[in-house]
C-alpha cells in the first residue's frame, strides 16, 4: 500500500514536468535596454511628449510672429486681368480716355497697424504662451520617464519573483523527495508527502502566474520604447541607494520653486493675463497706416495710369453689442481659473513630495528589513529541513519555514525596485536628477 501510494504520488507530482516550466519561462530573445535607453527612446516615442514638442515648436512660431507683426507692415500684391465683348474703361490719361475690350491692374498694397488689434500685448501674450508650452513639456517630458521607470522597473522585479518562483519549487520537490524516502522507510505517515505534494502543486501554479506576469511587463516595456515585440531591461545596481541629499523641507522649497507642473501653472496664468489685456485692448482706437501704388492699362503689364496713395485711418469703436465686454469677462474668467490651478498646485506641493519623500525612506528601510528577514528565513528553513530529515520536527513546521523563505524573498525584490521608483517619483516632481541617490544603470 505504502509503495502504491508513493507511486500515485510522484506520478501526480511529475504532472508538470521541468522542461515543460522551462519552455514555459523561456520565450523568443527580446532586446535589452538599459534605464537611460528606455527613456530617451520612449521620449522619441510616447504621443504626449511628441504633442508637447509640437505645442512648444507651434508656441515659438506664435512668438516670431508677434515679433515680426510689431515692427513689419503687411504687403499684397494684387493682380486683375478682365476680358469682355464689350469696350472696357480702362481709365484715363494724358492723351485721352483707354477704350478696350481688355483692362488689367497691379496694385502693390502696404498696411501697418500702429494701434489696436492687440499689437501691444500680442507679443507679452506670445511669450506666455512660449514659456506656458516649454514647462509643460519639461512636465510632460518627467511623467513620461516616470511611466518608463515604472515599466522598466516591472520587468525587473517580475524576474526576479520568477526566480523566487523557480526556487520555490526547487526546494518543494527537494522536500517531497526526502518524504518519498522517509514514508518508504516508515519515519513518517503517508500524509506528509501528500502535504508536500499540495506546495509542490502551489509552487508549479505561482511559477507559471509570474511567468505570465513577466511576459507582460516585457510587453508594456517594448511598447513604451517602441517595439512592436518584448525588450528586456537590463540588470541594475541592487545594492541599496543612498539617502536622499536633500531634506523634506528643501525638496518642497525646490518643488514649489522650480518644479515642472507648478512653472507650467504659472505660465498658463500669465499666458491668460496676457489674453485678458489683448481683450481690453477692444477699447482702445484702432490707428492704421496703409500706402499702394497701382497701374492700370489694357495690355498684360499695366502702365499707362499710375496712381500712389498714403492714408492714415483712425476708427474709435463705441458699441459693438456687448461683444467686447463678453470676451473681456470670459478672459478673465479662465485668467481667474488659471490663478485658482496655480494655486491649488503650490499648495499641493507639500502633500505631493511629502509622500514621495516618506514612500521612498519607508522602502529604504523596508529594503534592510527584508535583507535581514531573507537571511533569518534562509537560516530557519535550513534549520527546520535538517531537524526534520532527523524526525525532530513536524512536516507543518517544515513548509511554513519553507513559505516564509519565499514570501521574505519576494517582499525583498518588492522593497528594492519600490525604492528605485520612489526615487523616480521625487525626481519627475522636482523635475531634475538626483545623482547622489540615483540607480548606476543609466
Amino acid at each position: 500500500m505504502i509503495r502504491a501510494c508513493l507511486a500515485a504520488l510522484a506520478m501526480a507530482a511529475g504532472l508538470l514536468p521541468v522542461s515543460t516550466l522551462a519552455a514555459q519561462t523561456t520565450g523568443p530573445q527580446a532586446p535589452v535596454v538599459t534605464l537611460g535607453e528606455a527613456r530617451r527612446r520612449a521620449a522619441v516615442v510616447d504621443p504626449n511628449a511628441i504633442a508637447a514638442r509640437a505645442q512648444v515648436a507651434s508656441a515659438g512660431w506664435e512668438r516670431r510672429a508677434a515679433r515680426m507683426d510689431l515692427f513689419t507692415p503687411n504687403v499684397a500684391l494684387v493682380t486683375t486681368y478682365a476680358r469682355a465683348t464689350t469696350p472696357l474703361f480702362g481709365g484715363a490719361t494724358d492723351d485721352g480716355f483707354i477704350i478696350s475690350n481688355t483692362a488689367t491692374s497691379a496694385t502693390l498694397q502696404g498696411r501697418y497697424t500702429l494701434l489696436g488689434d492687440g499689437k501691444l500685448s500680442s507679443l507679452k501674450r506670445a511669450r506666455a504662451s512660449l514659456e506656458s508650452a516649454e514647462a509643460s513639456e519639461t512636465a510632460v517630458r518627467f511623467r513620461t520617464a516616470l511611466e518608463t521607470d515604472m515599466a522598466y522597473f516591472a520587468v525587473l522585479a517580475d524576474r526576479e519573483l520568477l526566480r523566487v518562483a523557480t526556487e520555490r519549487l526547487a526546494r518543494a520537490r527537494e522536500q517531497f523527495g526526502i518524504a518519498r524516502v522517509r514514508v518508504s522507510a516508515g519515519d513518517v505517515l503517508a500524509t506528509d508527502s501528500l502535504q508536500l505534494l499540495l506546495e509542490v502543486n502551489r509552487a508549479q501554479l505561482a511559477l507559471l502566474r509570474q511567468d505570465s506576469a513577466l511576459a507582460v511587463s516585457r510587453l508594456r516595456l517594448g511598447r513604451r520604447i517602441g517595439l512592436p515585440g518584448q525588450a528586456d531591461a537590463a540588470p541594475i545596481d541592487t545594492t541599496l541607494p543612498a539617502p536622499l541629499p536633500l531634506s523634506e523641507e528643501e525638496l518642497i522649497r525646490e518643488m514649489r520653486q522650480r518644479g515642472p507642473d507648478i512653472e507650467a501653472a504659472r505660465a498658463a496664468e500669465r499666458r491668460a493675463s496676457a489674453v485678458v489685456a489683448t481683450e481690453r485692448e477692444g477699447y482702445f482706437p484702432d490707428i492704421i497706416l496703409s500706402a499702394s501704388k497701382a497701374a492700370s492699362d489694357s495690355v498684360l503689364f499695366p502702365s499707362a495710369v499710375r496712381s500712389n496713395q498714403f492714408a492714415v485711418s483712425v476708427s474709435l469703436p463705441i458699441w459693438d453689442g456687448g461683444q467686447r465686454e463678453l470676451s473681456v469677462a470670459r478672459a478673465r474668467l479662465q485668467r481667474d481659473i488659471a490663478r485658482a490651478e496655480r494655486d491649488d498646485r503650490e499648495r499641493a506641493a507639500a502633500e505631493l513630495m511629502t509622500e514621495a519623500y516618506h514612500g521612498y525612506r519607508t522602502a529604504r528601510a523596508g529594503t534592510e528589513l527584508a535583507l535581514v528577514g531573507v537571511r533569518v528565513a534562509a537560516e530557519t528553513y535550513r534549520v527546520q529541513g535538517v531537524r526534520y530529515r532527523e524526525g525532530a520536527t513536524t512536516i507543518l513546521d517544515l513548509l511554513e519555514a519553507q513559505i516564509a523563505l519565499s514570501e521574505a524573498e519576494a517582499a525583498l525584490v518588492q522593497s528594492r525596485y519600490a525604492t528605485h521608483l520612489g526615487l523616480a517619483q521625487i525626481e519627475a516632481l522636482l523635475g531634475r536628477r538626483l545623482a547622489d541617490a540615483a540607480p548606476t544603470n543609466r
